[in-house]
């Protein structure tokens, strides 16, 4: 099987960054801190605040990119199926028949950027797919497809 044709935004990559941002600053600051007020031996701070930053650069800055290059998407009559993930990477597909809701989410950084991430619910237990970082317009688009596609399928999604 191909794989899905659409992709995030390109402001997907923007917010990956941000959110990989906020988890490290308070790190990046707690070790510059460190370094400033704390006995430890000089090489032992250059160290923490070096590791610290190559992680914070990889995560803000490689991850998002990798990342973008693998999520993909695609709505079809019968199925949603997604590709995600960066280093371990997973395909869903989600046959129209097994949906049971159609979400959309926007938490604050989606909403700055003018976002959405898409939760469609299934009866399986492997849980919900998820379509993140969409534009909002797209993300409206698909929500209204997905309902027109289910309330046309005839089998009930149990």
């Amino acid at each position: 099987m191909a794989d899905p044709r659409e992709r995030p935004s390109p402001r997907a990559r923007l917010l990956w960054s941000l959110a990989a941002a906020l988890l490290w600053v308070p790190l990046l600051v707690a070790a510059i801190v460190l370094f400033v007020f704390s006995p430890w031996p000089t090489w032992l701070h250059v160290l923490l605040v070096a590791v610290a930053a190559v992680g914070c650069a990889v995560d803000v800055g490689v991850v998002p990119q990798w990342r973008y290059r693998v999520h993909r998407w695609e709505i079809s009559d019968t199925a949603v199926y997604t590709l995600t993930g960066w280093f371990d990477q997973e395909r869903r597909i989600a046959p129209i028949s097994r949906i049971q809701t159609v979400d959309t989410e926007r938490g604050p950084l989606e909403r700055l950027l003018g976002l959405a991430t898409v939760t469609v619910t299934t009866a399986s237990s492997a849980g919900a797919v998820r379509i993140p970082a969409l534009d909002l317009a797209v993300a409206d688009a698909v929500t209204a497809r997905l309902t027109e596609i289910t309330a046309a399928a005839r089998e009930d999604a149990t």
